[in-house]
C-alpha cells in the first residue's frame, strides 16, 4: 500500500506566474499558506534530503508536522510520514531506516513523544518506545545498532508506569463482585494524592515556552537496540542517572562510549558560565569526567579520526552584556584545553538573524560539520545582515566562503563524506527552501520551491539597505521597506520597527510583517543600532551598563536619514519593537513626542520589576552592575521613569504567558500610569502566548497581532476610524 501512496505523493512544482498586473499585495492571513522547513538532513549516499515539513493546521489555532523527502537529482518531494506531530528524522547510517519522534494525540491533547522507525525499502512506521516521559533526540551509532535518546523520567515514574501496565492486563476475576473499600483503603488513596502546590526553592524556576520547571525530573542518556521491524521487541535502558541532566550528548566514533556535557551545581547563576565534558561507556557504569572550561558551550560534533571535538562557545570572563561566541576545538583527552579557531574572525560563529518566519516547530540546530579529511570544519557565521556559510581552516587564516549573497542560512547538514551539502535558506522575498551545494565547485542549486504557488501571485520586493553616521559617528545598517507601488515623488508614514535582544540583528531574511506593513501602505524602516550583532565585538558589546542609551540615538539618526530622503511625512511617525524593542519604544517616547503612535510588544518598563520576575537571572554584572537595590542605574535606565513625560498614544502588545518579560514588568504599568495621565492607551493580551508570540504562537494569535499593531498605526497616522480601541464601544 505504501508503495502506491508513495508514487501518488511525488509532487512536482510547475509554476504559473502571473503576469505583474494580476499580482495582489501581501496580507496578513497569507500565514495561513505558508509552508515552512525544519531540521534538514541529507541521506548517507546524498541521494534525498528528510526534512519536516511545517503547515497551518485545519482549525488555525496550531502547527501540523511531517516528514518528507526531495530528490537531491530531480527535487521530487515525497511525504514520508502521515502523523500530525512527526519531527527529528534521522538516518541510519546505511540510509535504510529512518527514526523519527512523533506526538500523538490521547483525549484531545498531545501525548508524550516516542520514537518511531520507518523502513525506506517500503511498509507503514512504527512504535518502538513507550517510556514515560517521552522520548527524544535520537542519534544513531555509528554501526547503526543502536539509538540513544533522552529522557526525563525518574525511577518513581518507571515503577507507577510499570505498575500501571501490570494493573491495565485483564483479570480472570473482573467481573466478580468487589469489596467495600475499608477506611484505611480510603486513608490510603488519600495519601496517595498528588499535590498540585509548588515548592520552589531555585531562583530559575520557570522557563518562557515550558513554564514551571520540574528538577525533579532532569533529562538523562537513553540507549535501545535498532529493530528493522514492528515484530522486533526491544527494550530501552538508561545509561545516566542522577540530579543533573546530560546535554550536548555526541558518540565516539567507535561508538564504544557517548560524550556529553553537565552542569553538576545545584544553582549555577551564582557562579560564571563553566562546561564540563564527561564521556561514558555504552556498556554502563559511572561517567568519566575528561575536562572542564570556563565557557558555555554547545554544538559538539567529533572529528573524523575520533580524536578531537569541534563546538560553540563565548568567552565568560569578564562578565560582559555581549560575548561573541567562536568556534573552538579539543582534543579528547584528560584535562585538555580548548583552542579558538577564530579568535581573530571578529564576526559571529553558528548565529543567525531576527525575522518572524523560521520554521515555528520542528526545528533542530545545526552543529559543527568536520570536513572529511579533519582538516576543516564548516559552520555558519552572520555578518553585517548576513549569514553564510563557510569552511574554517584548524591551520587558522580567512575562513573560505561556502555561500554568498544578500541571504540567511538558517540550517545545514552534508553527506560523511563532504560531498554534498544542503542547507536551507532565506532572503526577504523567500521564506526558506531546501538548497544543495555539491563541493565539486559547482553552483548551489534549488531542491524545494514550496511557496512558489503563492509568492507567484504575490507583489513583493526586496528592501532597500542602507548605511549612515550615528551622532558620534558610528555606522549604522538599516533596511526599508517601501510600499509595493513606491512613488519617491509622495509622503508616506513611516513605521519604525526596532528588533529585540537587544543582542541580535536585523538583516537578509524574510519578514511577513514588514512586507504587510509596506503592502498597506507605510515605509518600513527597521536598523541595526549599536548593540546588535554581526558587526564585531565591541560593537555588540558597547551598550554595557548604558541601555537604552545611545542606540535610542542611532535609531532617531536613522529617522532624521529618511526623512532628508523627502518621501516621509513628518508628521505621520510611527514606532514598534518587541522585547528589547519593546524597551527602546517605552524609552523613545518619553524621550521624544516626534511619533504620532507606538505599539510596544512583550516590553519592559521597569528594570527592578524584571529583574525580580524574569525566566533567568542577571544575578553577575552583565547588564548591570548589581542588584536593584544596589544600582541606581535600575532607575535611571527604566522607562516607566520617565512616563510623566510621555504624550504619544500607545498599544500594548502582551502574551500572558510570557515569562521572559512579564506583563507585570512592563506593559500592565505602562497601560496603568497612561491611563492615569489621560494619555490614549490600549492593552491587547493574548492568552497563553509566551515571549514567541510573532514567532511561533498560535496562528490566529499571530494575525490578530498584526491586525491590531497596523489597526493602531492606521488609527493615528492614516485616520481610519477604530471604534474597538474607544473606551465607549
Amino acid at each position: 500500500m505504501r508503495s502506491i501512496l508513495s508514487v501518488l505523493l511525488i509532487t512536482f512544482v510547475f509554476v504559473v506566474t502571473p503576469a505583474a498586473g494580476q499580482k495582489r499585495n501581501i496580507t496578513e492571513k497569507d500565514l495561513f499558506s505558508f509552508v515552512w522547513i525544519g531540521d534538514p538532513q541529507i541521506s548517507p549516499d546524498g541521494s534525498r534530503v528528510a526534512y519536516v515539513r511545517v503547515t497551518v493546521n485545519d482549525k488555525k489555532d496550531g502547527y501540523n508536522t511531517s516528514i518528507w523527502t526531495v530528490s537531491a537529482a530531480r527535487g521530487e518531494t515525497h511525504q514520508l510520514t502521515s502523523g500530525l506531530h512527526d519531527s527529528s528524522p534521522r538516518w541510519s547510517p546505511d540510509g535504510r531506516y529512518l527514526v523519527f519522534v512523533r506526538v500523538t494525540e490521547k483525549d484531545g491533547r498531545p501525548d508524550t513523544p516516542q520514537l518511531f522507525m520507518l523502513a525506506m525499502a517500503g511498509g507503514d512506521s512504527f512504535q518502538f518506545t513507550t517510556v514515560a516521559h517521552g522520548a527524544a533526540q535520537p542519534q544513531w551509532s555509528p554501526d547503526g545498532k543502536t539509538i540513544a535518546f533522552i529522557n526525563n523520567a525518574n525511577p518513581e515514574d518507571i515503577s507507577k508506569q510499570k505498575e500501571m501496565q501490570k494493573e491495565s492486563l485483564p483479570s480472570p476475576a473482573a467481573d466478580a463482585p468487589q469489596p467495600a473499600a475499608s477506611p484505611a483503603a480510603n486513608k490510603k488513596t488519600e495519601d496517595a494524592r498528588e499535590s498540585d502546590v509548588r515548592v520552589i526553592t531555585h531562583a530559575v524556576y520557570r522557563a518562557n515556552g515550558p513554564g514551571y520547571l520540574d528538577p525533579k525530573h532532569p533529562q538523562h542518556l537513553w540507549l535501545i537496540a535498532a529493530p528493522r521491524n514492528a515484530d522486533e521487541k526491544v527494550s530501552p535502558r538508561q545509561l545516566t542517572t542522577g540530579r543533573f541532566a546530560e546535554d550536548n550528548v555526541t558518540w565516539a566514533i567507535d561508538g564504544s562510549q557517548i560524550y556529553f556535557t553537565s552542569d553538576r551545581s545545584d544553582e549555577p547563576y551564582y557562579e560564571l558560565p563553566t562546561t564540563t565534558v564527561y564521556s561514558v561507556s555504552v556498556s554502563g557504569g559511572e561517567p568519566t569526567r575528561l575536562t572542564s572550561f570556563e565557557m558555555d558551550a554547545g554544538g559538539f560534533a567529533v572529528s573524523p579520526n575520533g580524536k578531537q571535538l569541534a563546538f560553540i562557545a563565548s568567552i565568560g570572563r569578564p562578565v560582559k552584556s555581549y560575548q561573541q561566541p567562536d568556534l573552538w576545538v579539543m582534543d579528547i583527552a584528560p584535562n585538555a584545553k580548548p583552542r579558538n579557531l577564530t579568535e581573530t574572525f571578529d564576526y559571529d560563529i553558528s548565529a543567525g538573524l531576527t525575522g518572524d518566519s523560521n520554521a515555528p516547530r520542528g526545528g533542530s540546530g545545526s552543529p559543527p560539520i568536520w570536513t572529511a579529511d579533519g582538516r576543516g570544519i564548516i559552520e555558519v557565521y552572520a555578518k553585517e545582515g548576513r549569514a553564510n556559510l563557510a569552511t574554517f581552516s584548524l591551520s587558522g587564516g580567512t575562513p573560505t566562503d561556502l555561500t554568498h549573497g544578500d541571504q540567511a542560512v538558517t540550517s545545514f547538514r552534508t553527506t560523511a563524506d563532504g560531498s554534498k551539502l544542503v542547507y536551507n535558506l532565506s532572503t526577504p522575498t523567500l521564506i526558506g527552501d531546501l538548497y544543495l551545494l555539491e563541493r565539486s565547485g559547482r553552483e548551489s542549486k534549488q531542491l524545494t520551491h514550496l511557496n512558489d504557488d503563492l509568492f507567484a501571485h504575490l507583489n513583493l520586493s526586496p528592501p532597500e539597505e542602507i548605511w549612515y553616521r550615528s551622532v558620534d559617528g558610528k555606522r549604522i545598517q538599516a533596511w526599508v521597506q517601501k510600499p509595493p507601488d513606491f512613488d519617491a515623488t509622495k509622503k508616506y508614514p513611516l513605521i519604525l520597527n526596532i528588533h529585540g535582544g537587544p543582542h541580535a540583528a536585523y538583516g537578509f531574511i524574510f519578514d511577513h510583517e514588514f512586507q504587510w506593513m509596506a503592502a498597506k501602505g507605510y515605509v518600513v524602516l527597521y536598523p541595526n543600532p549599536r548593540g546588535s550583532t554581526s558587526y564585531g565585538q565591541d560593537f555588540g558589546n558597547i551598550i554595557q551598563y548604558n541601555y537604552p542609551g545611545d542606540d535610542y540615538k542611532d535609531l532617531m539618526t536613522g529617522v532624521d536619514e529618511l526623512i532628508k530622503r523627502g518621501y516621509i511625512d513628518e508628521k505621520r511617525l510611527g514606532i514598534t519593537g518587541g522585547s528589547g524593542g519593546g524597551v527602546l519604544t517605552n524609552w523613545a517616547i518619553g524621550h521624544t513626542t516626534r511619533f504620532a503612535a507606538a505599539v510596544s510588544q512583550r516590553d519592559i518598563a521597569d528594570w527592578s520589576s524584571w529583574w525580580y520576575s524574569a525566566d533567568f537571572t542577571q544575578f553577575q554584572p552583565s547588564w548591570f552592575k548589581g542588584a536593584p537595590f544596589e544600582d541606581p542605574d535600575f532607575k535611571t535606565r527604566s522607562p516607566i521613569t520617565y512616563i510623566d513625560k510621555v504624550t504619544t498614544p500607545l498599544m500594548l502588545i502582551l502574551g500572558e504567558a510570557d515569562w521572559r518579560t512579564p506583563t507585570g514588568a512592563g506593559g500592565e504599568q505602562m497601560f496603568r500610569a497612561l491611563k492615569y495621565r489621560k494619555i490614549p492607551t490600549v492593552m491587547v493580551r493574548f492568552p497563553n502566548e509566551s515571549h514567541e508570540l510573532s514567532r511561533s504562537g498560535q496562528p490566529w494569535h499571530r494575525i490578530e497581532r498584526l491586525q491590531h499593531i497596523v489597526g493602531w498605526f492606521d488609527k493615528w497616522l492614516m485616520g481610519v476610524a477604530k471604534p474597538e480601541y474607544e473606551v465607549a464601544q
